[in-house]
């Protein structure tokens, strides 16, 4: 069964970091695009960073400069390193191939105290 675990994320303060991790099962991520995803209370999800099976990587403008994706081959998994958090980046945080989705997982909440 094809499957994404996150884990990670947290409570922090305003400036402060944390790192998200996915973990895939039954899908080898080097061999397609993964994404990690947001969605804030009331909003839509949205695609903050994404990387291809190239090692492409890609940002909104709203994380650029203070997130970065990488991918571990060995470990089949694809991080997320968030410095610099702010307050509006208070989401539940998820990760996901792209364009073809697998099922989602139950994400992770990333909490910024201002």
């Amino acid at each position: 069964q094809v499957q994404v675990v996150e884990s990670g994320g947290g409570l922090v303060q305003a400036g402060g970091s944390l790192r998200l991790s996915c973990a895939a099962s039954g899908v080898l991520l080097r061999f397609t695009n993964t994404g990690w995803y947001r969605q804030a209370p009331g909003k839509q999800r949205e695609l903050v960073a994404g990387i291809t099976r190239g090692g492409t990587t890609t940002y909104a403008d709203s994380v650029k400069g203070r997130f970065t994706i990488s991918r571990d081959n060995a470990k089949n998994t694809v991080s997320l390193q968030m410095n610099n958090l702010k307050a509006e980046d208070t989401a539940v945080y998820y990760c996901n191939t792209y364009p073809t989705s697998v099922n989602w997982g139950q994400g992770k909440q990333v909490t910024v105290s201002s």
